[in-house]
């Protein structure tokens, strides 16, 4: 597996597991969030124009997203492969995945999808506000984001489903446990070193 797709609701762990899931494939991970927040702490003039979006929870435009998930894909350590973590979110950024994908002459391998309950979510991104400082973790902004990604992003799962890409996991938890879990499904249990 080269190129995948990490998908599942805020707080579901997708940083976390994201990170460690690439480093066991040996690939980048890319999490458009993380491009997103680097734009607004170098004020940027892109990141002036998301710190209100990123702060209330809301989407950023496809046409934004796209554009900077496109520049990302042309470096030169994505070649062999990636893990995307937040990306696609919607209908037509699966679609322009499809087509920068097609323009390389690739596809994706498969589209983890980390699941957990809403209460386990809303508790997690709490947890996290308090420890890191995250102005976009209030109570308000992670009901918010919830209900975005049930009502934006969680439909998608049906688009590969139909293209048999996707490998469900218990989000549910400590991150060790989970990190087992997705190394069982994606086959690597068996190449990746016991701690």
């Amino acid at each position: 597996m080269e190129r995948v797709v990490l998908f599942g609701p805020p707080g579901v762990g997708k940083g976390t597991q994201g990170g460690r899931l690439a480093a066991a494939l040996g690939v980048p991970a890319i999490s458009t969030g993380d491009l997103f927040r680097a734009h607004v702490r170098d004020k940027t003039e892109l990141g002036n124009r998301l710190s209100a979006l990123i702060a209330s929870g809301d989407y950023v435009p496809d046409s934004v997203t796209n554009t900077m998930l496109a520049e990302r894909l042309a470096e030169p350590d994505v070649a062999r492969g990636f893990l995307l973590d937040g990306y696609p979110r919607t209908a037509d950024q699966v679609a322009e995945l499809d087509r920068l994908l097609a323009l390389a002459g690739t596809s994706l391998d498969a589209v983890v999808l980390l699941a957990a309950p809403d209460e386990v979510l809303e508790e997690r991104l709490l947890k996290r506000a308090a420890d890191q400082g995250r102005s976009d973790d209030t109570p308000e902004v992670i009901r918010h984001r919830l209900a975005l990604y049930h009502r934006e992003t969680a439909p998608l799962v049906a688009l590969y489903d139909a293209a048999d890409l996707v490998l469900r996991v218990d989000g549910t938890g400590t991150p060790d446990e989970v990190h087992e879990r997705l190394l069982a499904v994606i086959g690597l249990r068996e190449r990746t070193p016991s701690s």
